[in-house]
């Protein structure tokens, strides 16, 4: 059998495609980039708070409770849209959230969350990016959820939705239940 030269680029394009329309079928969901950091203990660091006049010192505010950990920026419209469920995780969980404030003006942060609300116990300014690669931050928003031992239990590229919200809601229960 004698295949006609003519129809291998046609065949090896068609082989190509269908290696393409196999990998669109995987159910993959970009905001489940693996993390080297579960369940290992955070990165310290010491840098300033945007709130508060004084240094914000890592070591000191993530004490032994779960903690919501909160990359975001004010250019971020992510950050913006996912904003609305940070406030419900701070009035229906009474959790503690603390925000990094990523490559951003320290005075838009400030104004941005007097309109839209300050859902963060604290907020650590992040101005060079040194925090967020610490943390193997890939891109804002990004969250993190920190046992009572320090651990990072969990990781999301990405910024929250409802069904992601209530995904959280249930890890933060499961892992208050589980006493870690």
């Amino acid at each position: 059998m004698k295949i006609n030269i003519r129809t291998l680029p046609l065949i090896l394009f068609f082989l190509i495609l269908l290696v393409f329309l196999y990998l669109l079928q995987l159910n993959r969901d970009p905001s489940s980039i693996p993390s080297n950091l579960i369940n290992k203990n955070i990165p310290y660091f010491e840098t300033e708070s945007l709130l508060e006049q004084k240094k914000f010192i890592s070591e000191e505010e993530f004490t032994n409770e779960i903690i919501l950990v909160n990359f975001f920026a004010t250019w971020c419209k992510p950050c913006r849209d996912e904003h609305v469920f940070l406030n419900k995780f701070k009035k229906k969980n009474r959790i503690k959230i603390i925000g990094i404030n990523y490559k951003d003006d320290p005075e838009k942060a400030i104004m941005w969350l007097k309109k839209l609300g300050n859902p963060y116990s604290n907020i650590a300014i992040d101005k060079n990016g040194k925090i967020a690669i610490d943390w193997g931050v890939y891109g804002i928003p990004e969250t993190f959820i920190v046992d009572s031992n320090k651990i990072i239990k969990f990781r999301n590229v990405g910024p929250i939705n409802k069904k992601l919200y209530k995904k959280i809601n249930k890890l933060i229960k499961n892992i208050d239940s589980d006493g870690y």
